[in-house]
């Protein structure tokens, strides 16, 4: 005879607390990769700004590696939000809640990889695995690579 899995009224309270922290693990991901596509976006619209004086939905595309009626349809979700604003004919500019949630970004995006070259990974790498990173840390978490970089400053 073989054995079902417990219903979820017969775990004890330290496997409740498991389940529980495993179910707000999950949400906090999901939460993270809803943000993920706003923050990747807002943040490339700065850097093309910066780079180019302008942010056309063409060149976002083809960095993106998507479809321009992706960049579309992102970008009106982005506008509802508040984060960027069109105008007809002409590029794409970030809101002051944008360029707030741009600036974020980039500061933790460039945490994240000082701390992954601290370690000793090699720069590309470390950029790349940034780029994933970056959306699912934690604050707690990014406050000890802070830290971290930090004490190793002091010591060099």
């Amino acid at each position: 005879m073989s054995e079902t899995s417990p219903d979820i009224d017969d775990l004890s309270p330290s496997e409740d607390r498991t389940v529980d922290a495993q179910a707000d693990g999950f949400a906090r991901v999901r939460q993270a990769h809803e943000s993920e596509m706003a923050e990747d976006y807002v943040e490339l619209i700065a850097e093309l700004i910066e780079a180019t004086g302008e942010a056309r939905p063409v060149d976002m595309a083809e960095r993106l590696g998507v479809k321009p009626p992706t960049v579309t349809k992102n970008l009106a979700r982005l506008t509802r939000d508040g984060l960027v604003r069109r105008e007809r004919y002409r590029s794409i500019f970030l809101t002051e809640a944008g360029e707030e949630l741009a600036e974020a970004c980039r500061a933790r995006h460039q945490t994240v990889l000082s701390f992954l070259m601290a370690l000793g990974i090699d720069e590309e790498i470390a950029a790349r695995d940034a780029e994933g990173i970056e959306h699912h840390v934690s604050g707690a978490t990014l406050r000890a690579f802070e830290a971290f970089l930090r004490s190793r400053r002091k010591y060099r």
